[in-house]
């Protein structure tokens, strides 16, 4: 019988995953489909149990639901706990397992420039979810140090507080940021600013930037923000969201299947999509 897969969220219109992932499904001969289904917060639980009843295989949860999905779920893997978020969700053997692949995803999209981050001091922009993801994964790989800056200090603070793993953490000001900004080998812009359609906009001022820093923004819409445009322009080297939403796709994909896709063929038709 063919399987399904599916992404849940609200709106979901825009969501590229369906094109991506079903070209990969037919690339290894896997005879299943992958859907986007519009599921609104008030009926997010009939929904699991709806897709549990017909026995779905996996399916990714994007916003507005990948914190609220927790309690409909029957199993949690550890990271996604503390995390707070879950975005894939496998089928095992009738148990739904709910994991957070974001800041894994983000992490193997550093690989081709980072081997090991035990030297490198990095600082994460934004204390939302998509920075506590990357974070808290990023914390587990033992950085130098991964400070944390954010327009309201508290939430920064926070953060650090709440990270179950050991790290050499601190909460930065913006403007603190800003002034120590040459120290750090890699920084990391989490937030949604600079997104279309307010491209001028940018989280910090880069006149401190070290040169030789690897800059990196999770946002693709455009994909080169105003902040990785000024980054490069000052010779860093600098990384779009793709390769983190690329990645997040393919570990989903290998938990629900056992194999980890051609990620180039994904990226590649997501660069299409974008350019469409």
């Amino acid at each position: 019988m063919k399987k399904l897969f599916a992404v849940l969220g609200d709106p979901i219109g825009h969501s590229m995953s369906p094109i991506m992932l079903n070209d990969v499904l037919t690339n290894n001969n896997i005879d299943a489909h992958y859907h986007p289904f519009k599921v609104s917060p008030e009926d997010l639980e009939i929904a699991i149990k709806g897709l549990k009843a017909i026995g779905i295989a996996g399916f990714n949860v994007t916003i507005p639901h990948k914190s609220a999905i927790i309690p409909f779920l029957d199993d949690i893997d550890e990271l996604a706990l503390r995390i707070g978020a879950v975005n894939t969700v496998v089928n095992d053997n009738g148990k739904l397992v709910g994991y957070n692949t974001d800041g894994y995803g983000f992490i193997k999209g550093l690989e081709p420039y980072i081997s090991s981050f035990s030297n490198k001091k990095v600082l994460v922009i934004g204390a939302g979810g998509a920075a506590r993801a990357i974070y808290f994964t990023m914390a587990k790989m033992n950085p130098l140090a991964i400070d944390i800056t954010n327009r309201t200090l508290m939430k920064a603070k926070e953060l650090i507080q709440a990270c179950p793993f050991e790290s050499n953490s601190k909460p930065l000001s913006l403007k603190d940021a800003e002034a120590h900004l040459n120290e750090y080998d890699v920084v990391i812009q989490t937030t949604m600013i600079g997104m279309y359609p307010n491209v001028s906009e940018t989280p910090i001022s880069l006149k401190n930037l070290n040169n030789q820093a690897l800059v990196c923004d999770i946002v693709y819409n455009p994909l080169e923000t105003q902040f990785l445009l000024e980054a490069r322009q000052k010779g860093a080297t600098v990384q779009n969201g793709v390769e983190m939403f690329v990645y997040q796709g393919a570990l989903a994909f290998e938990k629900w299947t056992g194999i980890f896709p051609d990620v180039k063929r994904m990226r590649d038709n997501v660069l299409r999509q974008l350019e469409a």
